[in-house]
């Protein structure tokens, strides 16, 4: 089991963060990904469930972090756009179990805001990673 080459920056009198960290600080070579949303690598969307579409999203930032030698435990952050906030809410269960089976137990600092629409209009989740590799 490698050890994460990362920092979680938490103020121990801060409520426990749940999915995500606060604050993430690591020292290395950056790796940044453009908006990531759910369809496969020949750009074909597959399904419309939210939590799929960002289950393939996830894989494919995993696929991207890959060409640069990196892993999902140096994302250090995930910027998450969605054109529902209900659907993301009511998705929660199952967005849970694509996370861990894409990412695993690393949660890095997060953030997640609504947006009227996505380029791609089947698109319902975008994702931006920052990983940093030590």
């Amino acid at each position: 089991m490698t050890l994460s080459p990362h920092q979680v920056l938490h103020p121990a009198h801060w409520k426990a963060a749940r999915g995500y960290a606060n604050g993430m600080a690591a020292t290395g070579r950056m790796v940044f990904t453009g908006g990531i949303i759910g369809w496969n690598a020949a750009q074909e969307f597959e399904t419309d469930d939210f939590a799929q579409q960002a289950g393939q999203a996830l894989r494919s930032i995993v696929e991207v972090l890959a060409e640069a030698g990196a892993r999902p435990e140096h994302l250090v952050r995930l910027t998450w756009y969605v054109t529902d906030k209900a659907e993301y809410l009511a998705s929660l269960k199952a967005l849970g179990q694509q996370y861990r089976t894409h990412i695993g137990a690393h949660y890095p600092a997060m953030a997640l805001v609504q947006v009227v629409a996505l380029v791609e209009d089947r698109a319902k989740v975008e994702i931006e990673a920052t990983a940093v590799i030590p």
